[in-house]
């Protein structure tokens, strides 16, 4: 039992090198207005262009140190000069991070993408991928991030196979358009929008297609886009294990996919991931997961609301470290159920805010992030600065 608050020279070496090693992708839509299929909720200042989506990412990095990329969503955030785009995120002191396929909103895609039974809408779904490739090589991306809407609500509406089928001819496609040092990496859902069967509802499906793609294809895993109940750190485990965990998505959901703010709903779910992750050294950049933010903001102003995510999955990893492993081993090895228990409750029910104050000093961060960027006054200059125009938003 941990009797006092941990301090950063209380870390063994090991792990206060995997704290140093981390970090997180914050999405470019996050700064934008989204909301519930009900109602979105504008907020002054909200960016209406992709630079100014970077610069307020870049808040996010300058407060918390850990979150150095942007990921972007096309054609959410199409501009003419990506060079440029991509030197203006220098600028601020963030890169440009994965690229986002949208093949879910255009009208041709009711009945699906890559599994369309059109021969032409496939077509252009596997065109619009082919020029989400030409944008990484502009930007420097690595990572080539698709999830599909495909899926169908009746039975009998299309024939199941023949769409595994095409959606595997699609993914071929796409992944030899790759260049050699650049991923594809295939997100799953369980539904939604489709109700009778989704194409890729599993992380079995998409491993199963990027198993036949190759090497370069990854699995992503979004916190909330699984089955209620579901163990989703023993699919961590399962994906790391094969080497196949491309990337990882945090939010929270109480319900389905509700892309709310990371260990918001279950904090100690999000330790469990972390401890999975952790446990393995699956922080080093070298291990190529992509640890990322896929969250909407409805309610909540947009940065803080990302700041807040990026302390949270810091707190989850900073206890997940904190695990006497060497105790753990020996309580499994023993069969102690109770001990073993304890070992890990010991490490979550941990202080760790004051160990992270110190890791932030350190680095000449703010020990206090949230309260740091409240009374920074952004939120007000660009509420001032950024009348006219159009607010971006989901489609925008």
């Amino acid at each position: 039992m941990t009797e006092s608050a941990p301090r950063l020279a209380d870390l063994p070496g090991e792990a206060r090198a995997a704290l140093d090693a981390q970090t997180i992708e914050l999405p470019s839509w996050a700064f934008g207005n989204s909301g519930t299929r009900f109602k979105v909720f504008g907020t002054p200042g909200t960016p209406r262009d992709p630079f100014e989506k970077i610069a307020d990412a870049a808040q996010v990095h300058a407060h918390t140190g850990i979150a150095p990329r942007v990921s972007l969503h096309i054609p959410w955030d199409l501009v003419d000069d990506f060079d440029a785009l991509a030197a203006h995120a220098s600028e601020h002191g963030v890169r440009i991070g994965a690229i986002n396929s949208n093949v879910f909103q255009d009208d041709d895609y009711r009945l699906g993408s890559l599994c369309n039974p059109s021969a032409g809408v496939r077509r252009k779904a596997i065109d619009h991928h082919l020029r989400c490739i030409e944008v990484m090589q502009r930007t420097g991306s690595r990572d080539l991030k698709i999830w599909l809407a495909d899926g169908l609500n009746y039975p009998g509406q299309d024939d199941l196979r023949a769409r595994q089928d095409r959606l595997a001819e699609g993914l071929a496609e796409i992944y030899a358009g790759l260049g050699a040092e650049q991923r594809l990496i295939l997100e799953y859902k369980f539904f939604e929008p489709a109700f009778y069967a989704t194409d890729i509802p599993d992380w079995g499906t998409s491993l199963l297609h990027c198993l036949a793609l190759g090497e370069r294809a990854k699995v992503v895993l979004d916190t909330g886009h699984h089955a209620p109940g579901t163990n989703i750190e023993f699919i961590v485990m399962q994906l790391v294990r094969a080497g196949r965990l491309g990337a990882f998505d945090f939010n929270s959901r109480f319900y389905a996919d509700d892309d709310l703010m990371a260990g918001a709903a279950d904090p100690f779910q999000l330790f469990r991931i972390m401890h999975e992750i952790v446990r393995v050294g699956a922080l080093d950049p070298a291990s190529g997961i992509n640890f990322m933010l896929d969250e909407c903001h409805n309610i909540e102003d947009k940065i803080p609301g990302q700041i807040r995510s990026v302390l949270n999955v810091q707190e989850a990893t900073a206890k997940a470290l904190l695990v006497d492993r060497e105790a753990l081993t020996k309580a499994q090895a023993a069969g102690d159920v109770l001990a073993a228990n304890g070992v890990l409750m010991d490490a979550y029910n941990t202080d760790v805010r004051a160990l992270l104050d110190e890791w932030r000093t350190d680095r000449g961060l703010p020990a206090d992030p949230m309260r740091t960027f409240a009374e920074s006054g952004y939120l007000a200059r660009i509420a001032a600065d950024r009348v006219g125009g159009t607010p971006a938003g989901w489609g925008a």
